[in-house]
């Protein structure tokens, strides 16, 4: 007599049963697993779809219906001698035979975290954490406008997005710092300088804002790519997100896009790195070397994942995007100030200029710009002196004498 042999899928590993007929229901699948698997019909819920083994809750796994009638034979759904069936069940069992397990090892109960991790699946997510992102007109003009009109969009350019998150996921963005850098066409190298970042988080603290995104440019040529971003780009990005532990952490790109006229327009666009991007590149998943052959819009693994049915080593970038939002806002600062790390070098005879341009400003006002804290933030005391002045930017009230006197003084020095 002809038997059926059928796969079964479990978080257990690949196991099999046989059903003395080929023409099997549903019903008998099911009482074979039973007897051959030891997992009771009534816990057993079985599907030909992969996903049931990634579904978390009860709900979730209640969802799979397409193997719930136990008349329907198994012919009808495709299933024929060989095929895989998924099957997920309450409770838990110890697997006695010799059963495959992604891990190698035999007679080992399998979690779902296990099962995941042996075989990592890349989707797309759907929604942000952000629910919105909104940029505070004069620090997103003054990053643009230095990278349209000074660097014609030709070398990439990027910077630390500082402000707040309220707590339905609203960020918004007061402020960009510049980091010492080096940008091609298409790379972007971050000096970063630990002791310039004290200052901007001891003025962040002050101010009551905090990190909460990067920032950066492409270039023109990569205008002509077939990409939204890069591999190296998405790499950056992973990395900089997985360091902030932020979970409304906001990347945005800002570049350059033909118009109905033929003319070019400054166009910017945020994300956030999916979920299961930042776990990859956290557990060491990305291959980081020997990409230069590698289509820029492709992600190379240094193992297989699961890219719908697929196993491969190469994801499409877009798979690690989740579009958000966009909105501007005009926020308590000023960008008037000579900004850093930029081509020309901000010294204290910048202060000076500043000053003599703004005598009839409330002093308050005068210092209401973050990247004049910076400058002053190189000479004063970044546990109490900075600090203190940046409160009273964000209260905006009157800043003590003895420190209007000194800045004035280190103006009027230069």
């Amino acid at each position: 007599m002809a038997k059926l042999m059928i796969r079964v899928r479990s978080r257990d590993g690949l196991e099999r049963v046989t059903i003395d007929t080929p023409h099997a229901t549903i019903a008998q699948l099911k009482s074979e697993i039973e007897a051959q698997l030891r997992v009771p019909v009534q816990s057993q819920t079985l599907s030909a779809n992969q996903n049931l083994l990634l579904a978390k809750t009860l709900d979730d796994i209640a969802r799979f219906t397409d193997m719930s009638n136990p008349h329907a034979p198994l012919s009808s759904l495709n299933i024929a001698h060989g095929s895989i069936v998924y099957l997920a069940y309450d409770g838990e069992r110890t697997v006695a035979g010799p059963a495959f397990h992604p891990c190698g090892s035999f007679g080992k109960k399998m979690t779902m975290d296990d099962l995941i991790a042996k075989q990592m699946r890349v989707s797309r997510q759907e929604d942000p954490h952000c629910e919105l992102v909104s940029f505070d007109r004069d620090a997103a003009n003054a990053f643009q406008h230095y990278v349209n009109e000074t660097l014609a969009f030709a070398v990439k350019r990027g910077g630390f997005m500082y402000g707040t998150v309220s707590p339905e996921g609203k960020v918004e963005v007061d402020f960009i710092y510049e980091p010492p850098q080096q940008g091609t066409e298409d790379k972007l190298l971050l000096l970063r300088d630990p002791d310039e970042e004290k200052i901007v988080d001891a003025i962040a603290i002050g101010l009551g804002l905090r990190k909460v995104g990067f920032i950066f440019t492409q270039s023109v040529t990569q205008d002509k790519k077939d990409y939204t971003m890069s591999n190296s780009e998405v790499l950056q990005a992973a990395e900089l997100h997985g360091e902030s532990e932020l979970k409304e952490w906001v990347t945005a790109m800002v570049k350059l896009e033909v118009n109905e006229d033929g003319g070019a327009d400054v166009h910017f666009e945020a994300f956030q790195m999916s979920d299961i991007c930042i776990r990859l590149f956290k557990e060491g998943w990305f291959e980081t070397e020997g990409t230069e052959d590698l289509d820029p819009k492709l992600s190379r693994m240094k193992k297989d994942v699961v890219v719908g049915v697929k196993d491969t080593k190469e994801v499409d970038n877009d798979f690690f995007l989740v579009v958000v939002k966009i909105a501007d806002h005009q926020g308590p600062l000023t960008s008037a100030f000579p900004i850093e790390n930029r081509n020309v070098p901000v010294t204290m005879r910048a202060l000076k200029n500043y000053f003599d341009r703004t005598k009839s400003v409330p002093f308050v006002k005068r210092i209401s710009d973050f990247h004049l804290l910076l400058l002053l933030g190189r000479f004063l005391d970044i546990n109490a002196d900075v600090p203190a002045l940046a409160e009273c930017v964000q209260t905006q009230t009157p800043v003590p004498e003895g420190y209007q006197l000194l800045i004035e003084s280190m103006a009027s020095a230069s």
